[in-house]
């Protein structure tokens, strides 16, 4: 075998085994793309597109701390707390540590905005009130969790646990802590509601309500097929806006209306005022008119200091020559992280509210106390 055989052999045998490797060779699959979250923009920020889907998700929610002492409002110091052996008259601190989880959706349809919205509460503390035989409100425990909201709206239409229009329509009140010493409404309800834009700041609503749990012993749920009605009117302009709600309660067959003013006096300055009135042929308080004796006002404002701080202040007023007063400094010491200071103020007349603690002795004329919140939002 002379040297040209032996290397023509060679070459044959390496291009045989080639050959094999390459039809046993591993084929490495393609990677699929990647679907990552996209942001969507179309309901402000913060949402993002859920994937494989046209529905636009949000998450968000607040952690809140709130330290209260005192005896004015509803969220005051923990008054006349005996100790273990049943001793003593003390009093100590009102404290609660909350975290509110929320949601919210957002999808284009050919029938409108198809919208949903939910917040749940947890939270861990005491409560306000005076001591009585076997009570324990004044122990810090874990408290039961609360669904304030879950809704589905579809254009206008509204469906679903919210807080009643009564209140939502017009606002709440003023931006204090305690805005409600003198209550304005009870919210929570499930309810069908319609909302309309009629153009040039004209809107209004119209609800079915079912009301909610009872106030000083009366019933505010229905009690029959015959919902709470609820209907309300807005003008919205660059000063301001003005509103009205009107109410019947069919399971006492009482009616109840406010009417609300908000002014932007100057570029750091709002202002607002609101009457209620109402009937009490059936019951002195229901679930429109918590406020005792038939009229009720609220006003107040805001006041811009600088771009991290406001002052906010609040009076009130009822039938029953209650008075009450409420102020703080809401100071932002970081974005989404907020630190309000509140004094509050309640002067007994004839008989208490019944959003107010410790108030129903008449001999207690003037009650003051405050609350000092920390809230993270995000």
């Amino acid at each position: 075998m002379n040297i040209k055989s032996l290397l023509l052999g060679s070459a044959a045998a390496l291009i045989a085994v080639s050959g094999a490797r390459a039809a046993d060779a591993v084929v490495v699959a393609e990677p699929e793309p990647a679907e990552y979250v996209k942001i969507c923009d179309v309901y402000g920020a913060g949402y993002f597109y859920i994937p494989g889907t046209e529905t636009c998700l949000r998450i968000g929610g607040y952690l809140r701390y709130d330290i209260g002492a005192g005896d004015a409002g509803t969220l005051d110091g923990v008054n006349h707390v005996r100790d273990s052996m049943g001793n003593g008259d003390n009093s100590t601190w009102y404290k609660n540590m909350r975290f509110a989880l929320k949601t919210w959706t957002g999808q284009e349809t050919e029938l409108g905005t198809l919208k949903t919205y939910t917040e749940t509460r947890f939270n861990f503390g005491n409560k306000s009130g005076d001591y009585t035989s076997g009570a324990t409100d004044w122990q810090a425990v874990n408290k039961a969790v609360t669904l304030n909201f879950a809704w589905i709206q579809l254009g206008g239409f509204r469906v679903g646990k919210d807080e009643s229009v009564y209140d939502s329509f017009i606002g709440y009140a003023g931006n204090v802590l305690q805005d409600t010493i003198i209550p304005y409404g009870v919210k929570d309800t499930n309810l069908i509601s319609y909302y309309f834009d009629a153009g040039n700041g004209l809107s209004g609503v119209v609800s079915l309500e079912e009301g909610s749990g009872s106030l000083k012993g009366y019933q505010q749920s229905i009690d029959s097929y015959v919902p709470h009605v609820v209907g309300g009117v807005k003008y919205k302009g660059d000063w301001g806006a003005i509103t009205a709600v009107g109410s019947y309660n069919s399971t006492w067959e009482e009616w109840a209306g406010k009417v609300r003013l908000d002014v932007k006096a100057t570029s750091d300055l709002t202002l607002f005022a609101m009457v209620g009135y109402g009937t009490d042929r059936h019951a002195p308080v229901s679930f429109y008119k918590p406020w005792v004796g038939n009229f009720a006002v609220w006003g107040g404002g805001t006041y811009t200091i600088n771009k991290k701080t406001a002052f906010n202040a609040q009076v009130s007023y009822s039938d029953a020559k209650n008075l009450a007063v409420a102020a703080n400094i809401a100071y932002t010491i970081v974005p989404g992280y907020t630190i309000t200071a509140e004094v509050d103020y309640f002067h007994f007349g004839k008989y208490g509210e019944s959003g107010a603690i410790n108030l129903t002795n008449a001999n207690k004329k003037n009650s003051i106390g405050g609350l000092i919140r920390f809230q993270r939002s995000f």
